[in-house]
């Protein structure tokens, strides 16, 4: 059988692509003002507002303002992890947009509950009939493995645009137009598979997302949110190399990555 050829309306994704929507700032005049009232001067060294009040937050605990150890903010949150003082981790937060991860994906993603806030696409308002589709490594490289996954997610793909088409004739004596389309939408999707790609907006603090990184990074692993997990994983080193520099990047057989650190389950 000769490999179905995916029409115009359908993408074939195999990475992820995560966008930094937004990070902390710190207010340093309300931060002096409550130093000053407490008659002492201490000025962090990082310019990372995260790792600014992962710090503040820890020495709120001992007020150790007045005797800061040695060596900066990189230090202090080092021994942080050593000692596993988690909870002043959670007070530095990004906000996250995932894009090109299926559905299969963010079952899983959603599991991560305490820490994390989720706004995800809606298949009920937005029109898969326009879609993209995620293949796993293991599927796309083998031949044989690829026509039939392309076959079949051809097949559905085709599925839910005819039962649109229909569903809206069905409810076309709904006056209201947006309705319409909600209710047709609503029903057509239950033939999509997992592989649908998805898009959502994630609000995870530190704690909870190194939390996401050893379980989700770790061999043992789905690759998919494997991946995931490694590619935030090098945004946040680079976006707060003192709370997230202690991760190694180890090769694995199947050309990804697996995430290690000494400070595990902070």
């Amino acid at each position: 059988m000769a490999e179905p050829t995916p029409n115009a309306a359908m993408k074939i994704l195999r990475e992820p692509t995560v966008y930094v929507t937004g990070r902390q700032n710190v207010n340093l005049d309300d931060i002096d003002r409550f130093l000053d009232d407490h008659g002492v001067a201490w000025q962090t060294d990082t310019l990372v507002a995260g790792e600014h009040l992962v710090e503040t937050a820890g020495r709120i605990c001992y007020m150790s303002f007045a005797k800061p150890r040695p060596g900066g903010n990189q230090a202090y949150i080092g021994h942080i992890l050593e000692v596993g003082h988690g909870s002043v981790l959670e007070h530095a937060v990004w906000n996250l947009l995932i894009t090109g991860v299926s559905r299969s994906l963010t079952h899983e993603l959603i599991r991560h509950r305490a820490g994390f806030g989720y706004s995800q696409l809606s298949q009920r308002y937005v029109d898969e009939s326009v879609a993209e589709y995620v293949e796993p490594d293991c599927i796309a490289d083998d031949p044989e493995l690829h026509q039939i996954w392309l076959e079949t997610v051809t097949q559905t793909h085709q599925g839910y645009v005819k039962l649109t088409e229909k569903l809206l004739k069905t409810f076309e004596a709904e006056p209201d137009k947006t309705l319409r389309r909600k209710l047709a939408r609503q029903a057509a999707r239950s033939v999509l598979p997992n592989a649908t790609e998805t898009k959502i907006f994630v609000t995870a603090n530190a704690r909870a997302l190194r939390h996401f990184i050893e379980l989700r990074g770790n061999r043992h692993a789905d690759t998919e949110i494997r991946k995931l997990a490694i590619a935030v994983l090098r945004i946040l080193q680079q976006e707060a190399p003192n709370l997230f520099g202690d991760y190694q990047l180890a090769p694995l057989g199947d050309g990804t990555f697996e995430a290690t650190t000494p400070y595990r389950k902070v």
